[in-house]
C-alpha cells in the first residue's frame, strides 16, 4: 500500500488513544507525539509536523467532547487532508486536441507515466496518443513505444531526429487525430541549462495546455527545491509524484511539492500501466487511516468489470458461500482490478480486521496456475470443492502440469477466502462500516452484490 508503514503507525496511534478508558491530557500527549514521529520516520520536514501536530492538538482539546473517540479520527482526517492541499481535478478535455507536456529529471518515471495517463484517457473515453520528445537517451523512442503498446496506444516518434522541436513539427498534422497528445520529453541527471533551453523550446513549438512535472517518491524533502527550480524555468500546472509503491518513505515528496504551492495531481502506486491514480487528499488520507476508499474502488470496478455479473458474483462471496467455478470467474475479474489483498485495503476496516493479507496476495503467476489447476477438474469438483480427495488431487496435479503441493495451496487459498468473507460478511461489516462513518454503503453493498 501506499505509504504502508506511516499509516501503520498513525492506525496504532489512533487505535491506543481510543481503546483507553479516559482519555485526558497525558493520553493527548502521548498520542500527538506518537504521530509526530511517524511523520518524521516518513520524512516529512520536521517544520511541518510541529504545525500539523499542533493544530491537531489544540483542536482535541478545544473540542469539549474531546473525550469522544469518534471525534479524534476526525480531527486526524480533516487536518490531515488539509496539509496535504486540494489535488488534481478529474481529466478533462475542453478543446481537441488536448496537450500534454511531461518533463523531469532522468529516472523519474516519465515514460512509465505517459503510457499510464494515456491509458486513463483512454478508459475515459478519450483517443490519446503519446509523443516521443526524448531525443538525448539511446532507445527513448524505442522504449515509450513499448510503453503504448501496453496501454493500447498510438506513439509517434523519430529516433533518428536529435532535435525535440523538430519532432514536434513533424507530427503535427496527425495531432488533431486524437483528444489527447502526451509529450514525454528528455531528463537530465540535474536542471541545468541545457535542460531549460530544452524544455522551453519544446513547450514554444509544443504549445501544452498542461505541463506536468514528473518527481520520484524516492527524492524526499529535495522535492520541494526541485519543483521550485522547474516553475521558475517553466509555467507547471501540477506534480505526478511516482514510485510510491517503493520502499521510498514518501512522506517528504509529497509534503514538499504541496508547500512549494505546486498541486499534486496523480500518484504512481505499481509498475503496471494501470496504476495511476489522481490524486485525491481524502480518499488517501482515508486508506492511511484504515477507513478504506470505496470511491476508487468503485472507479476500478466500473472500468473493468460487467457491472450486473459482478452484483450477483458478489453476493455470493459477501455470504462465504461460493465454489470453484465462480472463483475461477472472480480470479479473472481481480486480475483486471489488481491483487485481492490490495484491492481489499480499499474497503473500510479491513485494516483493523488483522486478516492474512499476505496469503491472499494472489499475483498473476498464481492467478494463472490456479485458473489452469481449475481447468482440469470436473463439473463436480468445481461445483463441490469438498469431493477434492487425495486420488482427485494427484489427478488434477497431472492433467494441469502442476504439483500435488500446486492443488492443495488452491484448496487452501479458497478456504481462506471464505473465512475472510464470513468474518466481513452481514451484519458485522454495516456495524464496522457504520462505526468508521462511512457515508457509501449503498455503493458497496452494489459492487458486492448485496449483504444480507
Amino acid at each position: 500500500m501506499v505509504l504502508s508503514n506511516l499509516g501503520s503507525a498513525l492506525r496504532n496511534s489512533l487505535k491506543k488513544i481510543v481503546n483507553k478508558v479516559l482519555i485526558d491530557q497525558k493520553a493527548v500527549d502521548e498520542f500527538v507525539n506518537e504521530i509526530q514521529k511517524a511523520l518524521i520516520v516518513a520524512d516529512v520536514d520536521v517544520e511541518l509536523v510541529f504545525n500539523l501536530t499542533k493544530r491537531i492538538k489544540d483542536r482535541i482539546l478545544e473540542d469539549k467532547g474531546f473525550s469522544k473517540k469518534e471525534q479524534i479520527i476526525r480531527i486526524v482526517y480533516e487536518e490531515l487532508v488539509s496539509f496535504l492541499g486540494v489535488g488534481g481535478d478529474s481529466l478533462k478535455v475542453s478543446k481537441k486536441p488536448h496537450k500534454v507536456l511531461l518533463i523531469g529529471l532522468f529516472g523519474s518515471g516519465k515514460t512509465t507515466t505517459a503510457g499510464k495517463l494515456a491509458l486513463r484517457y483512454k478508459k475515459k473515453g478519450y483517443k490519446p496518443c503519446l509523443l516521443a520528445l526524448d531525443t538525448y537517451r539511446a532507445a527513448a523512442v524505442k522504449q515509450l513505444k513499448q510503453v503504448g503498446k501496453g496501454a493500447g496506444v498510438t506513439v509517434y516518434g523519430d529516433d533518428k531526429e536529435k532535435k525535440a522541436k523538430k519532432v514536434v513539427k513533424e507530427f503535427r498534422e496527425d495531432y488533431d487525430n486524437f483528444d489527447v497528445v502526451i509529450g514525454d520529453s528528455a531528463g537530465r541527471d540535474a536542471l541545468d541549462k541545457s535542460l531549460v533551453k530544452e524544455v522551453k523550446e519544446i513547450s514554444k513549438e509544443f504549445k501544452p495546455d498542461e505541463v506536468l512535472l514528473v518527481v520520484p517518491a524516492d527524492i524526499g524533502q529535495s522535492a520541494r527545491k526541485q519543483v521550485e527550480a522547474f516553475k521558475e524555468a517553466l509555467s507547471i500546472n501540477g506534480v505526478v509524484i511516482t514510485k510510491l509503491d517503493s520502499t521510498a518513505k514518501g512522506g517528504g515528496a509529497l509534503t514538499a511539492c504541496v508547500v512549494s504551492g505546486a498541486p499534486i495531481k496523480f500518484i504512481g502506486v505499481g509498475e503496471d500501466v494501470k496504476d495511476l491514480e489522481l490524486f485525491k487528499p481524502q480518499r488517501f488520507v482515508s486508506r492511511l487511516l484504515g477507513m478504506g476508499d470505496l470511491e476508487t474502488l468503485l472507479e476500478k470496478a466500473r472500468e473493468e468489470l460487467d457491472e450486473d455479473r459482478m452484483k450477483d458474483l458478489g453476493k455470493r462471496f459477501m455470504k462465504g458461500k461460493f465454489n470453484f467455478l465462480d472463483l475461477y470467474e472472480q480470479l479473472g475479474a481481480v486480475n483486471k482490478m489488481g491483487s485481492f489483498s490490495k484491492l481489499m485495503k480499499f474497503i473500510p476496516g479491513v485494516s483493523n480486521l488483522n486478516l492474512p493479507m499476505d496469503k491472499l496476495n494472489l499475483q498473476e503467476e498464481n492467478v494463472q496456475k490456479f485458473r489452469r489447476i481449475m481447468d482440469s477438474m470436473n463439473l463436480e469438483e468445481l461445483e463441490e470443492p469438498k469431493t477434492l480427495n487425495k486420488s482427485r488431487i494427484e489427478r488434477i496435479a497431472k492433467g494441469s502440469g502442476t504439483s500435488v503441493r500446486d492443488v492443495r495451496n488452491l484448496i487452501k487459498q479458497y478456504n481462506q477466502m471464505r473465512s475472510v468473507m464470513k468474518r466481513m460478511s452481514g451484519a458485522n461489516l454495516k456495524k464496522m462500516m457504520k462505526k468508521l462513518g462511512v457515508k457509501d454503503l449503498k455503493a458497496l453493498e452494489g459492487m458486492m452484490g448485496g449483504m444480507q
